[in-house]
């Protein structure tokens, strides 16, 4: 299927806090956020700016409130939009200011590249309203061995999400009002297939339900045409969740050999 050659002008960066949630990886390396943690010389969120605008994208906004984060979004030329009470909420409050189509990612995808940003609105169908970039399992274990990711098991095999979505028209604010309950949902992937119907989930406790089926499925029942996106670089799953992620991370970028830490504790 041709992919849409979509030209994206605005892109959101999620980089809010929980109340009252204590971030490991901010912790441990003595920072307000994890927006701020250096990565081989620039803070994670820096990194992520610096991508969005090497692939194309001229206006990028940063949902953020904690001060020292608000500050660097500012100096990094970045339009600031207070955070929702959760992520689909941030999520509606920047597609009302900036509308489609629209890019959203996370503050700790430090690895981030232009290029895939550019393969990802390349490969979405033109058709779809909604499009989310997920990587294989395959895809992962081959760029980054020993890396532990959370996946979705399904019948074309297991899927880790990139922190990667496209807004493509308006009528993806459907989708932004189903967001949260998805996101919530992610570690549980028989309660994401319930919401498809008895249908669906029958497919899904045989085996037979493909990722594409089930992003196609959960599209359709609110409205929108969405899309499953393969990644064409595994690494576009690694984000920094844990201590031993960022050394990983910081191991990739610098060019040095990678340390298997998936024993390390904390590792999921």
């Amino acid at each position: 299927m041709a992919g849409s050659g979509l030209t994206v002008r605005a892109a959101l960066v999620l980089a809010g806090s929980r109340p009252g949630v204590l971030d490991p990886v901010a912790l441990a390396e003595h920072v307000a956020h994890k927006a701020l943690v250096d990565v081989v010389g620039q803070p994670m969120l820096a990194r992520v700016v610096a991508a969005l605008r090497q692939a194309g994208v001229e206006k990028v906004a940063v949902s953020a409130d904690q001060p020292e984060v608000v500050a660097l979004a500012h100096l990094l030329g970045c339009e600031v939009i207070p955070p929702g009470a959760g992520p689909s909420a941030s999520v509606a409050a920047a597609f009302a200011l900036l509308g489609a189509p629209m890019l959203v990612t996370t503050a700790d995808h430090a690895l981030l590249e232009a290029e895939w940003v550019r393969d990802f609105l390349a490969d979405s169908p033109a058709e779809a309203d909604v499009a989310v970039l997920l990587a294989s399992r395959a895809s992962v274990e081959i760029a980054l061995p020993g890396s532990r990711r959370t996946y979705l098991k399904l019948a074309d095999g297991g899927w880790s999400g990139c922190n990667l979505f496209l807004l493509a028209t308006t009528r993806a604010e459907a989708a932004i009002m189903t967001w949260s309950a998805v996101e919530a949902d992610r570690k549980r992937p028989w309660r994401i297939a319930a919401r498809l119907g008895i249908g669906t989930l029958w497919r899904y406790a045989l085996g037979r339900l493909t990722m594409d089926e089930a992003i196609g499925g959960l599209g359709r029942r609110i409205g929108i045409t969405a899309r499953a996106v393969a990644a064409r670089n595994g690494l576009a799953a690694v984000d920094v969740d844990k201590t031993s992620d960022l050394a990983q991370v910081r191991g990739l970028i610098a060019g040095r050999p990678v340390k298997d830490t998936s024993s390390a504790p904390g590792s999921s």
